[in-house]
């Protein structure tokens, strides 16, 4: 099996379109294991080229609380009182760090999110 490295924009659109065409291959053939190495020199690719930074951490908070239908009285037990989250969302203070190990654990927002600024 010859696999070609992906260096140029070019490579990587003819190797997208090659994975299109083994997307139907059986793991553990031929085709299926080509696949697999396809993937993975794409995904290579594209996270040297195309690298997606994580979000704001006010941003992350948000999109949480807008997913689960929230409320800032929901934050309290991780953040602390009412007036210390709408500090936090209008970023007039920064997140200490139980906030961020608290939100986390509770709401399942990604640390490196949190920590992010």
């Amino acid at each position: 099996m010859y696999i070609n490295p992906i260096k140029t924009e070019n490579d990587y659109r003819n190797t997208l379109q090659e994975i299109e065409g083994l997307m139907m291959a059986k793991a553990d053939s031929i085709e299926g294991d080509r696949l697999d190495v396809l993937v993975t020199l794409v995904e290579d690719y594209e996270r040297k080229h195309y690298p997606i930074d994580f979000p704001d951490p006010i941003e992350a908070i948000k999109f949480a609380m807008d997913q689960r239908s929230l409320t800032v009285k929901d934050l309290v037990p991780m953040i602390g009182q009412t007036n210390r989250v709408y500090e936090i969302l209008n970023r007039k203070r920064q997140l200490t760090l139980p906030m961020i190990k608290r939100l986390h654990k509770d709401l399942g927002i990604p640390a490196e999110s949190l920590l992010s600024n």
